[in-house]
């Protein structure tokens, strides 16, 4: 344990810094929750709280990335967490709404339409 009065001041602003962080992050994880959301919604046949879902990751990945701007802690990790949230909340989750809601009955027509939705949203996020 640090003694003297710099050492623990330097301690507490690490410990701080490292803290901040964590705010970003949550708004990130918020939004994969709203995308997983929507796909539970989906495939239990409520679309309207699934499109709800995905609005809602929407509005929350566009905050991350002002609060990870705002308080000066974008990281790499942040943003590779970012893209994969992003694939899933928008790329995952509208191609299985889509599938559910309006495709399953094309047979593998269905299937390869949303497949094609989804491929091409992990080819725009890479």
């Amino acid at each position: 344990m640090p003694d003297s009065y710099p050492e623990r001041s330097a301690l507490k602003s690490r410990l701080r810094r490292r803290g901040i962080y964590i705010l970003p992050n949550l708004f990130t994880t918020a939004a994969l929750f709203a995308g997983f959301y929507a796909i539970v919604q989906a495939m239990n046949a409520n679309y309207e709280h699934a499109a709800i879902a995905i609005f809602i990751a929407m509005v929350l990945d566009g905050l991350d990335g002002r609060v990870a701007r705002l308080t000066h802690t974008q990281s790499e990790f942040g943003a590779e967490y970012d893209s994969m949230s992003d694939m899933v909340s928008f790329g995952v989750a509208p191609a299985l709404i889509v599938y559910e809601w309006a495709l399953q009955d094309m047979g593998k027509w269905g299937w390869i339409a949303a497949f094609i939705y989804c491929a091409c949203a992990a080819l725009r996020l890479a």
